[in-house]
């Protein structure tokens, strides 16, 4: 349900705003990048599967750890409630993207801010990918969270529309963390501050295995989704300025500058 809730505020405020209702970054654009988004696996090559597979086989292989990392997290648990580890909780809230989102966007109306707006756009629209994405798999895998004591080869496939208990894998939090780190960072300039981005996004990772709601693959796995639809994302209206040539979905490829 939560999921639900964010694609209609994030649909809602990308496209009834004022925000984008000049310019670039419309519903039109939105549209039509969506549709390049859906054909991606057809576009796909030699080097797409593979990536593909190394992620596929990473997240499986990962399962393998779930249960010692877990058994040596628990052992101690002092630092729950500690501020990195909360604030890392709350940057993979599913409001965040939606603060971020309006953050940049009433800068973009205030300031004149095209950057901010391109921002504030590439959060909102790659959350909404990213948060389909990630329910649809949530749905149709239904792991068991580490809290329920099952194990980490528990599934139960379309058992729930809107259990948390059968939602595990993979990590909604971690999705969202990596979705908006990963705009902000390829927005940055300085190296320093592309970097830094990444901070809050590692905290988010550590926080949902310390706090025993997810196992260390479901990290894996939903911290890859939000990195490479965000990067997509981004590359789509880089691409239109002219600054960057790429189309792959799994774009870990050198880039080419254009101008």
């Amino acid at each position: 349900m939560r999921y639900k809730i964010l694609i209609l505020i994030l649909f809602i405020t990308l496209f009834e705003s004022s925000v984008f209702a000049q310019n670039k970054y419309t519903f039109s654009q939105f549209a039509n990048e969506t549709v390049d988004f859906i054909k991606q696996p057809l576009k796909w090559e030699g080097n797409d599967y593979l990536k593909f597979g190394v992620i596929a086989v990473g997240g499986g292989l990962s399962i393998f750890a779930d249960q010692p990392i877990r058994d040596a997290v628990l052992r101690n648990q002092k630092y729950t409630k500690s501020a990195p580890v909360e604030f890392g909780r709350m940057y993979g809230e599913l409001y965040s993207p939606v603060a971020f989102f309006m953050g940049f966007g009433l800068y973009s109306v205030i300031a004149k801010d095209i950057t901010a707006r391109k921002i504030a756009y590439e959060i909102g629209q790659a959350s909404i990918y990213a948060g389909v994405i990630n329910y649809i798999l949530k749905l149709a895998i239904g792991r068991a969270r580490p809290y329920m004591d099952e194990g980490p080869t528990t599934f139960h496939p379309f058992s729930s529309l809107f259990s948390e208990e059968y939602h595990s894998n993979p990590s909604g939090h971690s999705t969202v963390a990596l979705v908006i780190s990963t705009v902000l960072s390829r927005n940055a300039k300085p190296v320093w501050l592309k970097v830094l981005a990444y901070l809050p996004a590692a905290l988010t990772l550590i926080s949902r295995v310390y706090q025993d709601q997810h196992w260390a693959s479901d990290d894996f796995l939903g911290a890859a989704f939000g990195y490479f639809i965000a990067t997509w994302v981004v590359d789509q209206h880089e691409q239109e300025e002219g600054r960057v040539h790429m189309s792959s979905l799994f774009p870990l490829t050198i880039r080419i500058t254009l101008n």
